[in-house]
C-alpha cells in the first residue's frame, strides 16, 4: 500500500474520529431542551474564529450575543468567564477508555465472523 493512499486512510479515520465528538454538545443541547442542529452549528461557528476555543454549551440556554467580539449565539457561553473547568486526564481518561471499548467490540466482532456458522455436522 503506498504511503499516498495509507496517508489518506489515516485524515478520514481522524476526521471521522473528531465528528464521533460532536455527539457531546448534541446530547446537552437535547437534554437540556435545546435545538441540537443549530447550537452545534453556532460552536462550529465560534470555535473556526479566534478567541472560541473557551465557548461550549449553556445548558441553561443563555443567550450571550458579542460577548468579547465573539457573537456567541444561543446556548453558546464562555465557560472559562463561566468558572466551568474540567481536568485534562479527565477527558484523556474518557477517550481512552472508549477507544478501548470500541476496539473490544471490534475484536469480538471479527472472531464471530470468522468461526464458521452452523450446528452439528451430521
Amino acid at each position: 500500500m503506498s504511503s499516498c493512499l495509507l496517508n489518506l486512510f489515516c485524515i478520514a479515520f481522524l476526521l471521522q474520529f473528531g465528528e464521533a465528538f460532536e455527539c457531546i454538545p448534541r446530547v446537552l443541547a437535547d437534554n437540556s431542551g435545546q435545538d441540537s442542529t443549530n447550537l452545534v452549528s453556532a460552536l462550529y461557528a465560534v470555535h473556526g474564529k479566534a478567541g472560541g476555543t473557551h465557548l461550549g454549551v449553556d445548558i441553561e440556554g443563555a443567550n450571550i450575543k458579542a460577548q468579547a467580539g465573539k457573537g456567541a449565539g444561543k446556548g453558546v457561553k464562555d465557560m472559562a468567564a463561566s468558572g466551568v473547568f474540567d481536568l485534562l486526564s479527565t477527558k484523556e481518561s474518557a477517550i481512552r477508555l472508549a477507544v478501548d471499548a470500541a476496539l473490544t467490540i471490534l475484536r469480538v466482532d471479527q472472531i464471530i465472523m470468522s468461526k464458521p456458522a452452523g450446528g452439528p455436522k451430521s
